[in-house]
Order: structure tokens, then C-alpha cells, then sequence
């Protein structure tokens, strides 16, 4: 990740903290910015977490320009800026370990975590997003969950468990983390999108039947595949 790209994530963040300041109860919704945790495969780092009596929301921040397209179930998305063509991967899948990742850590049921991906700058979906992918309304997004998940007791405990959990916002963690990062995707061993173990299987049917690939051991929750680079005799 180059210096240029934090700067821009971080205008991202705190574009999204300002406007959960103006539209969302501090009362009633605890904001935890740019934390880093330990998983069982390293660490990841989360943009923004916010913690309610309604649940938490895990928001990851693109703060891009151009076109966007986007498929929920394609593991890489396109930004089209100045007659070019950028991949960069599916923030719903990047969001999604980042719940399952709180979801251990926190010891909290994962259908109480809402992973919302928000777009600053000026970029344009292209293609139909899910509802919890937007350019603007996130703080509306939120306020529309109303079912009651935690206590008020619950709600300040596991505020506090973040934030003595947390590892510092250093530059040493930072190191870390981009270096988790850079082994969890050479890792044969590790699912990139949710941390979990992967296991070579072999295709049972169809025109590729015999042929090996890499699946995670999370099927049908995680439907990440790797080919298999198998040496022949």
C-alpha cells in the first residue's frame, strides 16, 4: 500500500466520522476508528466500527473516482477513471472477514454484525450494489436497523472490549498488518476472504471432473476457491 493510497483511505475515514458526528446519537452510537486486531491468521484492520443496542456495523471506506462495477459474488471489482481500467478486490468480501474476524474476537454471534461498504469521491456505480454498498445515506442505513440485539450494560462492554483489545495505531502496526496481509494471500493454507483453513478437493462432475482446486473449509458459509498447481506423476 503506498503512502498516497493511506492518505486517501484516511480522508475516506474521516469524511465517514464527521457524518456519523452530524446524523447519528452519540448516546445511543459508539464510534471506534481505524482498529486493528489479532486474528487467528494475523491481523486485520477495520475502518470504522460502530457499536448500538442495534447491533455492530463494520464499515469498510473506498474513497475512489470514475466508474465503478461490481459483482456481490466476484472476488475482484473495476474502477474505470480516465479511459483506464483498475482492479481492486470485492470490498464485500474484504468486509466480510473483517465481521467474522470481530465476530471471534468479541465471542458475539456474527447475525448481529452489519457490514456496510461506503464509497466517498467522485465515483459512480455502473452496476446494481446491494443495499449495504452505497455512495451516500450510510448514517440512514444504520438508523433503519431497529431490532434490539445488546443491553445498554452489553453495548458499553464490548465498546470496552475493543478498545483494550485493539492493538496501538502505530506505524509498527501498521508494518504488521500490510506483512498479514502479504502471507495470507501467498498462503496456500489460508482463505484470503475469511481466515479460515483451505482444503484441496477434487471437481466430481462436469467438463474440468478430475481436476484439483484449493476450497475453503468454511463451505457453504465461505465459497472461496484457489486453483491448485498439482505437479504432474
Amino acid at each position: 500500500m503506498s503512502i498516497f493510497s493511506s492518505i486517501k483511505g484516511f480522508d475516506g475515514e474521516l469524511t465517514g466520522w464527521l457524518s456519523k458526528k452530524l446524523f447519528l446519537d452519540s448516546e445511543i452510537y459508539k464510534d471506534f476508528n481505524n482498529v486493528t486486531i489479532n486474528t487467528n491468521s494475523g491481523t486485520t484492520q477495520i475502518d470504522q466500527i460502530i457499536v448500538s443496542k442495534f447491533g455492530i456495523f463494520v464499515i469498510e471506506v473506498k474513497n475512489l473516482k470514475g466508474w465503478i462495477f461490481g459483482d456481490e459474488k466476484a472476488a475482484k471489482w473495476t474502477q474505470a477513471l480516465n479511459g483506464k481500467k483498475y482492479q481492486f478486490q470485492n470490498p464485500l468480501r474484504q468486509n466480510f472477514r473483517h465481521t467474522k474476524a470481530l465476530s471471534a474476537f468479541l465471542g458475539i454471534d456474527h447475525s448481529k454484525i452489519y457490514s456496510v461498504v461506503m464509497f466517498w469521491g467522485e465515483c459512480e456505480f455502473k452496476t446494481p450494489m446491494p443495499e449495504n454498498v452505497m455512495m451516500r445515506g450510510w448514517t440512514k442505513y444504520v438508523k433503519s436497523k431497529s431490532k434490539i440485539m445488546f443491553t445498554d450494560d452489553e453495548v458499553v462492554q464490548i465498546g470496552e472490549a475493543i478498545m483494550t483489545g485493539r492493538l496501538p495505531a502505530t506505524w509498527n502496526t501498521k508494518k504488521a498488518h500490510l506483512q498479514s496481509l502479504k502471507e495470507r494471500h501467498q498462503d496456500d493454507g489460508v482463505c484470503p476472504k475469511c481466515g479460515r483453513g483451505l482444503v484441496l478437493r477434487t471437481v466430481r462432475k462436469g467438463p474440468e471432473i478430475g481436476s484439483q482446486f484449493y476450497g475453503c473449509s468454511g463451505f457453504p458459509q465461505c465459497h472461496f476457491t484457489k486453483a491448485a498447481k498439482i505437479a504432474n506423476g
